[in-house]
């Protein structure tokens, strides 16, 4: 398994800002029993889970004490931490914060080659169900193909699932490798398709088809604040985007906060984040499908 980072001797000046210091609670519905936010991370503390040499970004540490602040404002139990790219395939931070959880909390982990067979099933066994890789450009863009497919084949016996972070414009030229995939997939952030290019937008088009005849594609319908055009609340302009992933498939849609928000221009408040799935999702059972039943289906919570 990939080693710990080196520790620093100096405190890290942050690059990106963090996230607010606490939430508004939601007001649109309240969250049902066992609701999961299923795509957040934990951030450090540095001192303790070192950040990695080759990241592009620097977050102020947001670990998991404050991230179980936000659950309880937000009237959530459950949630999936999803390895960021600050900390490369170093899960350790990650690891501890599931730990924690006592069976509320699952993974999904980085990993490269170096990881052992062992190593893999102690992830899985600390509840570890999917690995991400990023193909954003910002972010390091795309993976060695060659290395993505031996990597894929390795989880796949585990029963993993794949998360994918596309840039909107990239999504059509790996149609052939989301057609290739042997496991189910989930795309991030709705593809991170950008509003002002309208719901015909070639790269939307294609999510949707992809929702509507591959059974294995699943999507995320997160990261509003990264998709309005205006950048701040109440991004409407979403919730066209959600409604119709969430219409065409809603047995195969995740919803979550992406706290602490690394990589954005304004922060958003979560209790308004989670009060935009009564647009997106105006029917309650809909939304319980969403928030609880979903995301047992992939996490195989145990609490």
């Amino acid at each position: 398994m990939a080693t710990s980072n080196p520790p620093h001797d100096e405190p890290l000046v942050p690059t990106v800002p963090g996230p607010r210091a606490q939430a508004s609670p939601p007001t649109r519905f309240s969250p049902p029993a066992k609701a999961c936010d299923a795509h957040c991370h934990v951030f450090g503390p540095s001192n303790e889970f070192p950040y990695s040499p080759n990241r592009s970004y620097t977050p102020p540490d947001s670990g998991v004490d404050a991230f179980e602040r936000l659950q309880d404002q937000l009237g959530l139990s459950r949630a999936v931490f999803v390895q960021a790219s600050c900390h490369g395939t170093d899960n350790a931070a990650m690891l501890d914060a599931m730990a924690k959880g006592k069976g509320r909390y699952a993974g999904v982990a980085m990993i490269d080659d170096s990881f052992t067979d062992a190593d893999l099933s102690v992830l899985h066994d600390a509840g570890v169900r999917g690995t991400r890789f990023n193909f954003v450009a910002h972010l390091g863009g795309a993976p060695d193909l060659e290395t993505f497919w031996r990597l894929v084949g390795r989880v796949s016996p585990l029963g993993w699932h794949i998360v994918l972070h596309f840039d909107a414009k990239d999504l059509p030229s790996y149609r052939q490798l989301l057609d290739a995939m042997p496991v189910p997939y989930i795309i991030d952030h709705m593809a991170r398709v950008p509003t002002s290019d309208g719901i015909d937008q070639v790269p939307f088009q294609q999510l949707l088809r992809l929702m509507e005849t591959d059974e294995r594609c699943w999507v995320k319908v997160s990261g509003a604040e990264r998709l309005t055009s205006g950048k701040v609340a109440p991004f409407d302009d979403v919730v066209p985007f959600a409604q119709q992933l969430i219409q065409t498939a809603p047995d195969r849609i995740l919803w979550g906060t992406d706290w602490p928000h690394p990589n954005v221009s304004e922060m958003p408040d979560e209790g308004q984040l989670l009060d935009l799935l009564a647009d997106f999702a105006p029917d309650e059972a809909t939304r319980n499908q969403i928030l609880v039943d979903n995301p047992a289906v992939l996490y195989e919570f145990n609490d």
